[in-house]
């Protein structure tokens, strides 16, 4: 099923195949884990707004994980943007987690060694790279 040699993008691949839209995942997982993020988000069109948000990080974190061919630098711009929004930065690298964690959760057994290494490298790189200390 999966094709790519790297670990992240196998990690998507095999999710995509179980699962059509990880929003609603993601989005119970994170409001479960960090509730302050709820009241972060407008009632009206949550849903979209972090339908988008997944996107876009999604793509910046295939990037960072493998070519860095530009898109991966959207997540230092964020970082910027989130500080604006008073967002801590622990939280912002939170959302990565929360994904990392959605994923493996719905892989199951087919959540591999080689993934969580990467996962967990592929985190430490994205705080280092987005200037979060702990």
């Amino acid at each position: 099923m999966s094709t790519s040699p790297n670990p992240i993008e196998q990690s998507f691949e095999l999710a995509a195949w179980r699962c059509a839209d990880l929003t609603p995942l993601v989005c119970q997982r994170l409001f479960s884990e960090h509730p302050e993020t709820r009241a972060m988000f407008r009632s009206q069109g949550s849903e979209l707004v972090m339908g988008s948000m997944l996107a876009l990080t999604i793509e910046a974190t295939l990037d960072f994980a493998g070519e860095r061919s530009g898109q991966f630098r959207m997540i230092a711009c964020e970082v910027a943007s989130h500080d604006g929004y008073g967002t801590p930065r622990q939280l912002f690298i939170a959302f990565f987690t929360v994904i990392r964690d959605t994923l493996r959760d719905l892989l199951g057994d087919e959540w591999s060694p080689e993934m969580s290494c990467a996962w967990e490298q592929l985190l430490t790189d994205i705080e280092a790279f987005a200037g979060i200390t702990a």
